[in-house]
C-alpha cells in the first residue's frame, strides 16, 4: 500500500492526465497497472464496471507522446528555472531519476566497525549489500529491509544516510584536534559522520533551532559511542552561543534549510507543497544563516 501511494505521488501529474477523472482510486489502479507492472487479471475481482476497459487502453498507451511537462512530472516553475540552464533532454533525464524509489544507503560508523566487516555481516544475515560508489564509509543495500532491529543498527555500527549526504560530510575533512560546527544539524546524520571521522576526538558542536530535531539526535548519539559531540539549541544565527565561538572554529558545515526538491525520490509530496514564493523566502533565510556561520 505504501509503495502504491508513493508511486502515485511520484507520478501524480502523469496519472492525473491519463485517468478519466483523476480520482484517488483511478490513480492507484493506473499506478499498479502502468507503473508497477501488476497484471489487470490480478485486479479483476476488485474492478468496477468500465475500469477494465480503460486500464487495458492505458496499458497499451505510449506515454512518450504526452507533453514534455507531464512526462517530466515536475512543477512548471521548476521546469522553467531548469530551462534557463539546461536543454530539455537533460531536464528529462534528471526528472526521470526522480520517478523511482531511492535506494537504501548506510553509513558505517568506523569508530565501531570497518566497512568490510559490516558488508560480511549483512551478507551472512541474508541482506546483500555492496560498497557505495563514492563514499569510503558507505554501503548500499540491494533490497529494502527493516534495519531498525538489526544488531549492527542497535549497536551504532551503521546509520541510515544517503550517499549524497555522506559526500557532503567528507568535503568538510575534519581533523582529530579540530573544533567543528554543524550549523544546521537537524537529527544529526552528518554530525555523527563528522564525529566518527574525527575518531571521537576534538570538539564538535551540533547547532539547531529546533528542540525536536535535536531530541532525535539524542538516541543516535548514544548508539554511536561518540564523546566529542555537543548538541546545542540556538535561537538563530546571531545567538550568543554562536558569537562566543567566533574566530575559534576550524571547520563549519552549513546544510541550510532548502526546498528539499533534491530528495523527490524519498519525498515526492514536495512537488506539490513547495512553491516559487517559498523558494524566495528560503533564499533570504539561507543567506542570513551563511553570513552567521561564515563569521565562525
Amino acid at each position: 500500500m505504501a509503495d502504491t501511494v508513493y508511486s502515485v505521488l511520484r507520478r501524480r501529474r502523469l496519472l492525473e492526465a491519463v485517468t478519466p477523472s483523476a480520482s484517488p482510486r483511478e490513480m492507484a489502479l493506473a499506478s499498479l497497472v502502468k507503473l508497477q507492472g501488476v497484471g489487470i487479471g490480478a485486479l479483476d475481482s476488485l474492478l468496477k464496471a468500465g475500469e477494465q476497459a480503460w486500464l487495458a487502453a492505458l496499458k497499451a498507451r505510449d506515454l512518450d507522446a504526452l507533453p514534455f511537462e507531464i512526462r517530466a512530472d515536475l512543477p512548471d516553475w521548476v521546469i522553467a528555472r531548469l530551462r534557463q540552464r539546461l536543454p530539455d533532454e537533460e531536464i528529462l533525464a534528471i526528472a526521470k531519476s526522480f520517478h523511482h524509489p531511492a535506494p537504501l544507503d548506510l553509513r558505517v560508523n568506523t569508530v565501531k566497525a570497518p566497512r568490510e566487516a559490516v558488508l560480511q555481516r549483512l551478507e551472512a544475515d541474508g541482506t546483500p549489500a555492496s560498497p557505495a560508489r563514492f563514499s569510503p564509509v558507505g554501503v548500499r543495500v540491494k533490497e529494502k529491509v527493516a534495519l531498525n532491529r538489526h544488531p549492527m543498527f542497535l549497536d551504532g555500527a551503521v546509520e541510515v544516510q544517503d550517499e549524497g549526504s555522506q559526500i557532503l560530510g567528507m568535503l568538510v575533512e575534519p581533523k582529530r584536534a579540530d573544533m567543528v560546527v554543524d550549523f544546521c544539524a537537524g537529527a544529526g546524520g552528518k554530525t555523527l559522520q563528522l564525529g566518527a571521522a574525527m575518531g571521537s576526538y576534538g570538539r564538535l558542536y551540533a547547532y539547531d533551532v529546533s528542540d525536536k530535531r535535536l531530541a532525535n539526535l539524542t538516541p543516535r548519539l548514544r548508539r554511536s559511542g561518540l564523546s566529542n559531540v555537543h548538541p546545542q539549541r540556538i535561537a538563530g544565527e546571531n545567538d550568543a552561543k554562536v558569537k562566543r565561538l567566533r574566530g575559534k572554529i576550524d571547520r563549519v558545515l552549513v546544510d541550510a534549510p532548502c526546498t528539499g526538491l533534491g530528495t523527490l525520490r524519498r519525498n515526492p509530496d514536495l512537488k506539490t507543497r513547495q512553491t516559487e514564493a517559498g523558494l524566495a523566502e528560503l533564499n533570504a533565510k539561507q543567506f542570513a544563516i551563511l553570513e552567521g556561520a561564515a563569521a565562525s
